[in-house]
Parts: structure tokens; C-alpha cells; sequence
């Protein structure tokens, strides 16, 4: 795995986008910033992060996405690589809050954006994009932001999260196909508010009670409704009122 560090960057998802198109790049490079001045969350929505403070990365996957149909188990497969990571250092609570928030308690600590290229010959590059809340102690523009040391107290270092981080999204990448299955059913273990009856807001502004009852395959949340319908939303479609 090779890393690149930079100590700025507008975004490290475009940097490493550039650096494709004009070299050859390896499996697993990962782009590495202490500051970045644009960072991209979902559907254009933008990540703040303060400098030198937490981790703000990009990692490229080639070669191992041959069906489109695996997209969003991609999405899953990094969510659940940096819990994992998390659980070792006992941060408590933690849930992925779809369709990949990284989540203590009520609390998000992390983000992912997963940028897809598609190559004539059918090749799937994919640049994923990782913000993660680590020592920064100001979020009061974002109530419901924290990070590691305001959840543990504790201060945490960088260089070695980031390399524990980069193995495990290699080792849970390359489980993706053989195992599929138990994977999805982690992800399901995991999800934010899973069976839980809670309040949602669709699209339109309308307010209403439901059920979260799983994701399907292609990234569709299912919502058991009021009226005991199960209704299939797609990103930016529903959000949560928790």
C-alpha cells in the first residue's frame, strides 16, 4: 500500500482522480492530507475538518469491481473496515447511519464518498473518500459531530490510526466476494436505528413515523410505513429526525 502525504489539498478525492489520469497508479495508493480546503461528502454536501486534527483520506480500488451491482456493498465493506478499526480502541455504540455515517451513540464521527469511474473495457475505478472526527474538540456549528477524544478523552495518533485504517480496508476489500453474504448481514448488525420506530422527513418536507427494516443490495433504505407498507428510498430521498 503506498501513501502519499500532503500537508494541503483542496480535496484528496480530485487529487488522486488527477493523478489517474496521468499515471499509472497502484491498488491501495492512499492520499493523505492534514488540511483539506474542499472536502466532498454526499450528493455535493461538504466536509469540514479542522487542520491536523483528525483524518482526511482518499483510497483507490481497481480491478476488483466487475459487477455494478457490488457498488454499494463497496460502500458497506469500508464502513464496516473502519468500525472494526474503531472497536479495538472501545469507542462505544458505534453503527453505520445509511447509507455510510460512521456513528457513537447519536454522534457521527465519520463520513465516506465513494467516486466511480467507468472504463470503456468494463474496468470500475473507485476513489473512496474517508473523513473521520479524531481529536478535534470544536464542532459547535455541528451538534450532532463529535470525534474519538471527546468520546474517550483520550488523544490519538494520526500516523498509526491511519495505517491500522489502510489494513483493514484492504483485508475487508478483499472479502468482499467470498463473502458477500456474512457481510451484509455485519452491515444489518450495525445499522443506525435499525427496528427502531423513529421519525423521517422525505423529500417534499413531509414528516412521518416508520421502521427502518434493511438496505437492499443497491443501496435502497426500506421503511416499514404507518400504514404497515414497506417503502424503498434512495439516497437524499429520506433523512432521519433523531
Amino acid at each position: 500500500m503506498h501513501i502519499i502525504k500532503l500537508s494541503a489539498i483542496d480535496s484528496t478525492n480530485d487529487y488522486l482522480k488527477q493523478l489517474i489520469s496521468n499515471q499509472v497508479v497502484s491498488n491501495f495508493t492512499v492520499v493523505v492530507t492534514d488540511s483539506q480546503n474542499k472536502g466532498k461528502g454526499q450528493m455535493g454536501s461538504v466536509w469540514f475538518s479542522e487542520s491536523g486534527k483528525n483524518l482526511t483520506f482518499s483510497v483507490l480500488i481497481k480491478d476488483l469491481i466487475i459487477d455494478v451491482q457490488q457498488l454499494f456493498t463497496l460502500n458497506i465493506v469500508i464502513s464496516l473496515a473502519i468500525i472494526t478499526v474503531f472497536e479495538k480502541y472501545r469507542i462505544p455504540q458505534l453503527r453505520v447511519k445509511w447509507p455510510n455515517d460512521i456513528m457513537s451513540g447519536n454522534h457521527k464521527i465519520g463520513g465516506i464518498l465513494i467516486e466511480n469511474s467507468f472504463k470503456s473495457d468494463g474496468e470500475v475505478y473507485s476513489i473512496v473518500g474517508i473523513g473521520l472526527n479524531i481529536n478535534q474538540m470544536n464542532f459547535d456549528t455541528l451538534p450532532k459531530a463529535s470525534s474519538l477524544k471527546l468520546i474517550t478523552g483520550l488523544d490519538y495518533n494520526l500516523a498509526n490510526l491511519l495505517s491500522e485504517l489502510c489494513q483493514s480496508i484492504q483485508q475487508f476489500v478483499q472479502r468482499m466476494y467470498a463473502q458477500t453474504d456474512s457481510i451484509w448481514d455485519l452491515y444489518h448488525q450495525k445499522l443506525f436505528k435499525i427496528g427502531v420506530p423513529m421519525a423521517f422527513e422525505d423529500k417534499y418536507g413531509k414528516k412521518f413515523m416508520g421502521i427502518i427494516q434493511s438496505v437492499s443490495k443497491d443501496g435502497l433504505l426500506t421503511i416499514l410505513m404507518e400504514d404497515d407498507l414497506q417503502v424503498s428510498f434512495a439516497i437524499k430521498e429520506v433523512k432521519m429526525l433523531y
